[in-house]
């Protein structure tokens, strides 16, 4: 497939069983054009990252997190790196009980493992009694996930657009915003003030979800929390701790206990 060929969404019109699973990669620089469907969608990368436009809002899905996307909304994608990708189509009667707005969503560990698992042994749609018990518990688990909008906005303006950019390559970096504006060429004043209009947060509260984010996979992999700390610019663990407790509501040793890596 060329990495610049559209991608498919699925061309049935019915879903063959109330939670069916699509496994795929997808290619960089590969897109979905706008579509809707009937069912509510669960989209997940297990690894890249996706950006979605849901009804005219845009979402991130990077690994950790998912993004809901309720039924009959439109919606399009953008894949940025090659993406393991991951969904759970869930039948519009299973769907009144999740959030009626697109959302990002902080998946479990039983979540994710549901997934994984599903993926691992391709399953698409769950045939045996016991992979039909896994689906209704991923509803369940869907049910009690954390959801937040737009947790990690993206915007249209070229000059916030290339602030972003920037900041996503060097998650690390501790230029400030006047520094930023000075190489965007423009005020100090003027780049807060689209912060606030295109992403809703200041540009310091970005940068905050944006490291939190960079953080997960690095303590999932087994790194320690000083390491992390420095890896991402931070000159104490205490305040790096701080702010993934903000984030996160728990510290980065019981979040890396929750993944089952102790370490």
């Amino acid at each position: 497939m060329s990495a610049n060929a559209p991608l498919s969404p699925p061309t049935f019109t019915e879903l063959p069983y109330p939670v069916y699973f699509r496994i795929d990669d997808f290619a960089a620089n590969s897109h979905f054009i706008s579509h809707s469907h009937p069912w509510g969608q669960l989209n997940y990368s297990a690894a890249g990252v996706m950006e979605l436009n849901i009804d005219g809002q845009r979402f991130l899905s990077p690994p950790q997190y998912a993004v809901w996307i309720p039924p009959d909304l439109p919606h399009d994608a953008r894949i940025h790196q090659n993406v393991i990708y991951h969904s759970a189509y869930i039948d519009a009667p299973l769907c009144a009980t999740l959030p009626d707005k697109p959302c990002s969503l902080m998946l479990s560990p039983i979540l994710k493992a549901i997934l994984a698992d599903f993926a691992e042994r391709q399953v698409a749609i769950p045939n045996s009694p016991a992979d039909r018990r896994l689906a209704e518990v991923l509803v369940d688990q869907l049910m009690m996930a954390r959801c937040t909008r737009n947790y990690l906005p993206a915007s249209d303006d070229p000059v916030l657009s290339e602030l972003l950019t920037q900041l996503q390559r060097e998650p690390g970096g501790n230029r400030s915003l006047a520094d930023w504006a000075r190489q965007l060429h423009v005020t100090e004043r003027t780049l807060a003030r689209r912060c606030q209009r295109d992403l809703g947060m200041s540009f310091g509260e970005w940068r905050q979800r944006q490291r939190f984010l960079a953080a997960l996979p690095l303590l999932e992999a087994g790194q320690s929390v000083q390491t992390v700390a420095l890896e991402l610019g931070y000159s104490t663990s205490s305040a790096f701790i701080a702010m993934f407790q903000r984030q996160c509501g728990t510290t980065p040793d019981q979040y890396r206990r929750q993944q089952g890596n102790p370490a």
